[in-house]
């Protein structure tokens, strides 16, 4: 088969565990099907209603739930991108899989975010794929990833290690993606998923992924430059990721990053401290002071490698 869809390079005994995982997933109280009219009736299949709402396709129903999402209304929101989602729509199917999985406009669901995510990746086919879709279909590809690295609890997705490394290769080497990139590092990084133990080619993946701006990859690629850790050392350079990343940093979540770049900045010679400065202003970004910012005093802020 040539390029075609994502039935791709999976054994068929994983790819029938995955359908089978998705088929359990499914809530008939959260899928929109065809809706009954008010006499009963069932309203004509290019103008479906989902409760108070009339659309005529799934590509309207995608455009009022993001209009939806961005005026603060997650519940019609959510009906609306629900109905374009089931309507065959992959924005609205990574829409929601992101809105499930961060739990901030709806309550978590896990299980629900896994289904939506899902659904990207079996229904993916690069031959006929809309371009406007393949990031998201991208990013579906890591979070099935991730999903499947560690499983869900009290669910039919168990922890599979093997093919969490087929998704992350698939995104960072088909579609160029920056967190496959990066997620395929720490693979390699821990030797997990049949993968042996290579730092080497951890930081060449690494390296895509801090090329294209992915601050979580600048600091790990520059603490391992920095110290030589499993690679040849190159404490110049190194520190040069670290403040890259550090520049870009966003908030609590990252006070890892901070830590780590005043630790081995702490550390460094004058020498390396002035070389990570030239490389920095080579691309265009300010000077780092001598001693990098205080790092935040945050509790639970610690480096994904830990």
């Amino acid at each position: 088969m040539a390029a075609g869809r994502y039935a791709l390079k999976l054994s068929a005994g994983r790819l029938a565990g995955f359908g089978l995982a998705l088929a359990l997933l499914t809530s008939p109280v959260l899928l929109v099907g065809e809706a009954l009219a008010l006499d009963g009736s069932t309203t004509p299949s290019d103008q479906k209603i989902v409760p108070g709402r009339t659309y005529k396709n799934a590509r309207e129903a995608l455009r009022v739930g993001v209009d939806d999402l961005h005026a603060g209304d997650a519940q019609s929101s959510v009906q609306a991108l629900t109905y374009a989602a089931e309507g065959g729509e992959p924005l609205a199917q990574w829409k929601l899989g992101s809105i499930y999985a961060a739990g901030e406009v709806v309550p978590r669901n896990d299980m629900l975010a896994y289904k939506y995510f899902s659904q990207l990746v079996e229904r993916y086919d690069e031959d006929e794929s809309d371009l406007r879709s393949l990031t998201a279909v991208a990013n579906a590809f890591v979070q099935v990833g991730l999903y499947t690295l560690n499983g869900i609890p009290g669910s039919a997705v168990k922890p599979d290690p093997e093919r969490a490394v087929e998704l992350f290769q698939i995104a960072a080497t088909r579609f160029g993606d920056a967190d496959g990139q990066y997620q395929l590092a720490r693979m390699f990084i821990d030797g997990v998923g049949g993968l042996d133990k290579d730092k080497l080619r951890a930081a060449k993946w690494l390296g895509l992924a801090a090329e294209k701006g992915h601050r979580d990859a600048q600091a790990m690629l520059g603490h391992m430059l920095f110290r030589g850790d499993g690679v040849p050392r190159q404490a110049a350079r190194g520190l040069m990721w670290l403040s890259l990343a550090s520049l870009a940093s966003r908030g609590p979540r990252d006070g890892w990053i901070h830590d780590l770049e005043a630790k081995d900045r702490a550390v460094a010679n004058d020498g390396e401290r002035a070389a990570a400065e030239a490389f920095l202003a080579a691309r265009g970004k300010p000077p780092r002071p001598a001693a990098a910012a205080p790092p935040l005093q945050l509790s639970g802020a610690t480096s994904p490698a830990q």
